[in-house]
């Protein structure tokens, strides 16, 4: 065998050994070395990746730069205290890790008719008005049962005042509700110029949802769209 025919062979195994994902990498990839995340949406897995033509570009309301403000105005970075606001690499961790294992929920905070355009991947949709109904109302219970929540009655004034110090788990607890075993949620509407989510956000931590379960996707539709992020209806 002379040397070039080996060099060849050489060349050949050396290919054989290369990954896949390397050898058909995407050139619009979400970070490096990562080229999509895979997450469930009604059942079945949806691959969240960029869109890959580089001359793209958005139309339609999500082009738009301006809007009027009052009533879209840009939104702070913290919503409320003590709640954590995240960008989209968050949000794909967020999606492999929490919401296929069950254990997390994205909350598309918008109204019906915005979910019906398009959302993003793994996403359920409950309106912030349903977050900001009364204790008691059906739209709240059915909420908080999506995520988890479980409904106390009856809970005797002493119980409550234990857990009012912090003990038994309290600071998981209101009168009405246990969220001891709530999902962790990260909350989105149209972008930062969107009030919705915020709304919804700042009405489940007056209804007692732990604040450490709660994170705000301030990016929203907007900046997801701007990114040529899988949207889906």
């Amino acid at each position: 065998m002379n040397k070039f025919n080996f060099r060849c062979l050489l060349s050949i195994a050396a290919a054989c050994l290369i990954p896949v994902n390397l050898v058909f990498a995407l050139e619009v990839a979400l970070q490096p070395g990562r080229d999509y995340v895979e997450v469930l949406h009604k059942g079945q897995y949806v691959r969240v990746q960029r869109i890959q033509d580089q001359t793209h570009q958005l139309v339609g309301g999500f082009a738009k730069t301006s809007r009027k403000c009052p009533p879209f105005c840009i939104q702070p970075e913290e919503v409320a205290p003590g709640i954590k606001t995240v960008a989209e690499p968050f949000v794909f961790d967020f999606m492999e890790k929490k919401v296929n294992s069950g254990q997390g929920m994205l909350i598309d905070a918008r109204i019906p008719a915005w979910y019906e355009k398009g959302t993003i991947p793994g996403s359920i949709n409950i309106p912030f008005t349903d977050f900001e109904k009364p204790v008691g109302s059906n739209e709240l219970r059915q909420a908080f049962l999506k995520l988890g929540g479980v409904e106390r009655q009856g809970v005797g004034s002493i119980t409550l005042m234990i857990e009012e110090w912090g003990l038994n788990n309290g600071g998981q607890k209101t009168e009405h509700w246990d969220f001891t075993n709530a999902r962790e949620i990260v909350v989105w509407c149209n972008g930062p110029w969107c009030g919705q989510s915020p709304r919804a956000i700042r009405a489940l931590v007056k209804h007692g949802y732990p604040e450490e379960k709660i994170f705000y996707y301030r990016g929203g539709m907007q900046l997801w769209q701007i990114f040529g992020l899988v949207t889906v209806k």
